[in-house]
């Protein structure tokens, strides 16, 4: 018997020699802890079960010509919005030092609805607490979950989550380049509805996911890959990346949806070598495996595996790096299908399903030669007839040029020939079927 239980039982039991007023109060009072305590339990047993809603995958400074590094941060607010795909009654928010050497300490921090730009709703505003705590440090190399906020969240609405940040803090955990704008405010303005002389940045700082409480048929399907992922190219704050396009697809066709769609795309990340991020093979455990209620992935990755050490630095005239520093770590298709087949094994370990996408074409770019493209092709031979996956999904094909195709189709080109533009992410979308997602492994 529970310890919930037993308690009722004998607070029932206490009411039986007394007179009838007092044993209607008795029986009113258990009564009502006796829906609390079987609404709890049956959360308990799985009828509701937490859910990952929205994700970003958190990585170390990426050192890089053309990247600035950020400064480290002190007696600073930082409201970062982000859209949940999947809605709940219940959240919890997770944030991640773990690229730190040190403790990350966070003064303040709450939810609320976001309005506009670095403005939340009236009325709309929580703290979020920490065992109860409403400040707290992050251990270094660790993540940190929130308690449970209860906050009725639909999908598809603008979250701000702020953190302020009271003593001088390296940024050491991050996810850079984000399509989405973040804000700093000088102060604790954490729990405020407007700041006052908010500067936008397009990252997430110590950010790596928020979870919802969610019935039991609820899942997660992570997207899983590079920038083309991330969503470079697309316009800042549209959702017009192809894992938020998907999202709104699953949200159109299904009234009952309850399948959230994660972006775990990094802009210069690769499978086989640390770049933007650790390696694919690096990263999986946390940025798949380590999210709660994720039931499969697609993976769209190794352009960079390709073009990074093609990369011809002598027509960038760039004289802080003069040389290619990713010379030495050309790979071959063979290379690259035996990472793409170890995130299988991996995947299959864990009753995950997971879909390989197709390598989409970059002929245009500085990094582009017929060796590559030849690695290219013959990795996408290997996806569409190898049948390794659970399925794929043919991005090649529905983004390329017909006449030439090594290169994508100007109308999907965001113009630097690697990256869609919003209309190529939409096709990209489009190209993907709902229904082999939803198979049961």
């Amino acid at each position: 018997m529970s310890l919930h239980f037993r308690n009722l039982l004998i607070l029932m039991q206490s009411g039986v020699n007394q007179n009838s007023m007092k044993k209607q109060t008795v029986f009113a009072i258990s009564f009502s802890m006796l829906l609390f305590f079987q609404t709890n339990i049956s959360r308990a047993q799985g009828t509701e079960h937490w859910i990952t809603a929205w994700a970003t995958a958190a990585y170390a400074q990426f050192s890089a010509p053309g990247v600035p590094e950020e400064p480290s941060l002190e007696n600073k607010t930082i409201r970062m919005v982000i859209r949940p795909t999947l809605g709940g009654h219940s959240m919890r928010v997770r944030f991640s030092n773990e690229f730190g050497s040190l403790p990350v300490r966070i003064g303040a921090a709450h939810v609320a609805v976001t309005d506009r730009d670095s403005t939340t709703k009236q009325g709309t505003d929580h703290i979020l607490s920490f065992a109860g705590k409403s400040s707290v440090s992050i251990p270094a190399g660790a993540p940190l979950i929130s308690d449970p906020v209860e906050m009725d969240i639909t999908p598809f609405t603008e979250l701000t989550i702020s953190i302020y940040l009271p003593a001088k803090t390296p940024v050491t955990t991050l996810h850079g380049l984000a399509k989405h704008t973040s804000w700093f405010a000088a102060g604790d303005q954490s729990g405020s509805l407007n700041t006052v002389d908010a500067l936008p940045r397009d990252s997430w700082f110590f950010l790596s996911s928020l979870e919802v409480l969610a019935p039991e048929s609820a899942s997660a399907i992570v997207a899983f890959g590079d920038s083309i992922t991330d969503g470079a190219g697309a316009r800042v704050s549209h959702y017009a990346d192809w894992p938020d396009k998907l999202a709104q697809r699953f949200a159109a066709s299904r009234p009952n949806n309850h399948t959230a769609i994660l972006n775990e795309g990094i802009s210069g990340n690769r499978i086989l070598h640390d770049a933007a991020g650790t390696a694919a093979l690096a990263r999986f455990d946390r940025d798949v495996l380590g999210k709660s209620g994720v039931k499969g992935l697609i993976v769209l990755e190794g352009i960079n595996d390709i073009g990074f050490p093609r990369i011809r630095m002598e027509e960038l005239k760039s004289p802080s790096t003069p040389k290619n520093p990713f010379v030495s770590e050309k790979v071959s298709a063979e290379e690259i299908i035996a990472g793409l087949q170890q995130l299988i094994v991996r995947a299959h370990e864990h009753g995950l399903l997971i879909f390989g996408a197709t390598l989409t074409p970059c002929e245009g770019t500085n990094s582009w030669d017929a060796e590559g493209e030849a690695i290219r092709q013959s990795v996408n031979q290997w996806i569409r007839s190898a049948r390794a996956y659970d399925g794929f999904i043919d991005f090649d094909a529905v983004i390329r040029d017909p006449k030439h195709p090594s290169r994508m189709k100007a109308i999907y080109d965001s113009g630097d020939h690697i990256h869609p533009s919003d209309a190529g992410y939409q096709v990209m979308a489009n190209a993907i079927d709902l229904n082999m997602l939803q198979t049961t492994k």
